[in-house]
């Protein structure tokens, strides 16, 4: 999986996803209901206003865009110093539109709460925290100092100080609430993105080495036939130019080259798309490739297969898919760098069932933490603790949800355990007290025999020169 871009989207803020248009946009939707409101209230309902400086208050506002449009370019998108600079902007421009309009007993100003929730769904946390802050203080300033809303007969328009006091209080608990939520939402929302895409990538890296391994193998059929040629004439060669030593030992290394070729395309090709190989192994080759690159780590990976209990005594062939062969990759790789010394990789079979049960003699999984595995950026390691575990480790925690999803993708279902926890049954072995993953496949659905998409049987195709 290509981590370093991965790593490039974790770096991002989000703050730098928003156009600047789209915060004019919205703020030209505020000015708008900002001027109707002051022209109601004072045509409509006789509310004496100071105008004009209600209108300066907006007007800072219009300026505030004019300057934006005119100086930005129209996809400028904003960093997350200015998108706090913006949001802060119309937090103290609508908080004095408010001071001269009644404060807290204006019923526009529950709009406080706007600020901080786009502040919490498009920047950091500590921005959020810092926008948040001011507009509680601001609220608290506007329920005592404000100018009061008077009628043109003199009326003040006052609500009652326990109302007042609720007004606030509903604020304050709603720039809280709210902001916390939107917060969380929007986090949780930017990491299943990104865990997607992780998962996406590395189920493309997989289909590209597949589909490469096609490429080298078609070249090698087609090379067969010339290099077979090459060779036979060689050979002719060399038995016609006894006489001529220079000539004989020049045919003889074209004949040894040739053979050379022959080898190499071999190696390649036993990959290769044309390999019926590659479309179908046996449920231990294919268990076998999955743990490859994590055999050889300082731990010992024990592999055992068999039947069940109403399983045929033959191994079957379950079709090489990309989410099986990664999906495992990724359940291995997780439980060789929590092991001590020991991972166990158990496969077997039965009549309707095919079982791929991966267990090791770690720590195994938190207790508490059983429900959650597979969430996208569950962990949240101490540093520490986490090199001692997986020294020279650096990921995101997204490995458990990748190999779930590809596997769910091929139509398995996973559970998971510890063997240490005397009410679970998916280990009778003592020893094996570390985590357990338990992969089961509807067998209709892998096998390369029963499945909807029937590959033909035959030998791996050899090229014989």
């Amino acid at each position: 999986m290509a981590n370093s871009n991965i790593t490039l989207w974790r770096g991002q803020e989000r703050s730098s996803w928003i156009r600047l248009r789209t915060l004019i946009l919205l703020r030209w939707v505020a000015i708008i209901g900002q001027i109707t409101a002051i022209t109601v209230a004072q045509q409509t309902y006789h509310v004496e206003l100071d105008v004009m400086l209600c209108y300066l208050a907006i007007g800072v506002s219009i300026l505030g865009n004019l300057t934006a449009i005119l100086i930005f370019p129209r996809n400028k998108r904003l960093s997350e110093f200015e998108n706090f600079l913006m949001v802060l902007f119309d937090l103290l421009q609508l908080t004095v539109l408010l001071y001269l309009t009644g404060g807290l007993n204006n019923p526009f100003a529950l709009l406080l709460v706007g600020p901080v929730t786009i502040s919490a769904n498009v920047m950091s946390t500590r921005s959020t925290l810092i926008v948040g802050v001011v507009a509680i203080v601001l609220t608290t300033l506007l329920a005592e100092f404000h100018v009061p809303l008077r009628t043109d007969v003199g009326m003040d328009l006052e609500i009652p100080d326990i109302l007042l006091f609720g007004n606030w209080a509903a604020i304050v608990i709603a720039i809280v609430f709210l902001g916390a939520y939107s917060h969380r939402v929007s986090s949780e929302v930017q990491s299943m993105s990104e865990a997607l895409a992780a998962t996406h990538m590395a189920l493309a890296r997989e289909q590209k080495l597949t589909d490469l391994g096609g490429v080298v193998a078609a070249a090698a059929h087609e090379l067969g036939t010339p290099l077979a040629t090459i060779k036979l004439t060689s050979s002719e060669l060399i038995e016609e130019l006894d006489d001529r030593p220079e000539l004989k030992e020049d045919a003889a290394l074209i004949r040894e080259q040739a053979n050379r070729c022959r080898d190499i395309l071999r190696d390649m090709g036993r990959a290769g798309k044309d390999d019926l190989h590659l479309r179908q192994a046996p449920l231990s080759t294919v268990v076998n490739e999955a743990a490859e690159p994590h055999i050889h780590r300082g731990k010992t990976v024990h592999f055992t297969e068999g039947p069940a209990d109403d399983g045929d005594v033959q191994q079957p062939s379950i079709l090489r898919k990309p989410e099986i062969i990664h999906g495992l990759r990724n359940l291995i790789q997780n439980a060789v760098d929590f092991a001590r010394a020991n991972v166990w990789v158990e496969a077997e079979w039965s009549s309707d069932q095919i079982i791929v049960s991966i267990m090791d003699d770690g720590r195994g999984y938190p207790s508490q933490m059983i429900g959650r595995i597979g969430d996208p950026f569950m962990r949240r390691r101490r540093a520490e603790t986490d090199q001692r575990a997986r020294p020279e480790y650096e990921g995101m925690g997204l490995g458990l949800f990748i190999a779930k999803t590809l596997l769910e993708r091929s139509g398995a279902e996973l559970d998971f355990a510890n063997g240490s926890d005397p009410y679970q049954t998916l280990s009778e072995y003592p020893e094996r007290r570390g985590a357990i993953v338990k992969v089961t496949w509807p067998r209709n659905l892998v096998d390369a025999q029963q499945g909807d998409t029937p590959v033909p049987s035959g030998a791996n195709q050899r090229i014989q020169v």
